[in-house]
């Protein structure tokens, strides 16, 4: 049997780790290049100690990789990602793991991003990589940008109420709470053990780049403009997000129709999980679920949406990897079966 040929642009930070750990083990592909320019010519296991004798690819210049790859996922910071894309969006199927395009356009980007933005054209190109809402459209992407963590949980909570145009678009909240490591492997004064440790932050009030991110896509939902607020906070864990998602009913309902309406919505859907009490981070951990659980308050006349992941699975690697097997044609599942690491 011929595997497929896989590149991960980019090996030193979490998400390039991640991707090993899970592909390593997928019977359909070949993991046949890992790129880093600033350690290049060393072992994958240098830099993550922790495949010491599973996994012995030299880390090779980016400069270098290999014309016949299948697929190549882009491990790289937002901002650097477009100058790959730009260069070989004809020569390579891409998976863009930062959030260089997943927005409606160049100006929103570079107003919520404060960067410049080298490729406009991606945009018109791209395909958002959450499979669940555009699986159809992934399969034939040229340019799949995955989802951000944070808008991965906010969107899969609320996405059936909006596209049943079930509540307003005027009051929506998200209060998410992520583990360290969502932050990225630099560390970054508000990142030091330190600050975090028997701590709890908010951060990113009013100006986070997930907020356009979340709102544009349950606009497509609704069809039409929302307003949301979004606020992050971090957690003294490792891994994991949860989403509480907060909106206002255009009639009140019951949690028997909203679980109905969940259930059809995510029918047959592998990686969802619709619970019946409150999930949390263990839960999910180290897997590619997203567990959810919605509820109404009479008494505030409020719709409770709750949903979990893991940030650097279902949040950025899982998910490229459920990508990456409905755009190669495998079962969706494959190299994804993991049990959440509980406790």
């Amino acid at each position: 049997m011929i595997k497929k040929r896989i590149g991960i642009v980019g090996a030193t930070g979490f998400t390039g780790s991640e991707l090993v750990r899970l592909l390593i083990n997928h019977p359909e592909v070949e993991i046949t290049a890992i790129t880093s320019e600033s350690r290049k010519g060393e072992e994958f296991s240098d830099v993550h100690p922790q495949f010491l004798g599973l996994i012995n690819n030299k880390l090779i210049s980016i400069n270098d990789l290999p014309k016949d790859l299948d697929i190549v996922f882009l491990a790289l910071p937002h901002g650097v990602s477009m100058d790959f894309v730009k260069a070989h969006h004809e020569n390579y199927r891409i998976i863009d793991l930062s959030g260089d395009f997943r927005l409606s356009g160049k100006n929103i980007y570079e107003f919520w991003y404060k960067k410049d933005h080298v490729y406009a054209d991606g945009f018109a190109n791209a395909v958002y990589g959450l499979p669940e809402l555009y699986r159809t459209s992934i399969k034939d992407a040229k340019l799949v940008a995955n989802p951000g963590c944070f808008p991965t949980s906010a969107i899969l909570a609320l996405a059936p109420l909006f596209a049943n145009q079930l509540v307003s678009k005027d009051h929506i909240i998200v209060d998410s709470k992520t583990g360290v490591t969502g932050a990225g492997i630099k560390v970054r004064p508000n990142t030091h053990f330190s600050v975090v440790n028997d701590n709890f932050t908010a951060y990113g009030i009013k100006t986070h780049r997930h907020s356009i991110e979340i709102q544009e896509k349950l606009e497509e939902q609704q069809k039409g403009n929302l307003s949301v607020l979004f606020t992050p906070h971090l957690l003294p864990v490792d891994r994991g997000i949860l989403s509480t998602c907060y909106t206002k009913p255009k009639e009140k309902v019951g949690d028997k129709t909203l679980n109905s309406m969940y259930s059809a919505f995510y029918k047959d859907e592998p990686f969802i999980r619709l619970r019946k009490s409150l999930p949390n981070l263990k839960e999910v951990r180290g897997s590619n679920f997203a567990d959810i659980f919605v509820t109404y308050d009479e008494r505030t006349d409020t719709i409770i949406s709750v949903a979990t992941i893991d940030n650097l699975v279902k949040g950025a690697a899982g998910q490229a990897i459920h990508n990456m097997n409905i755009m190669l044609g495998f079962d969706e599942k494959i190299g994804l079966n993991q049990i959440p690491l509980q406790p």
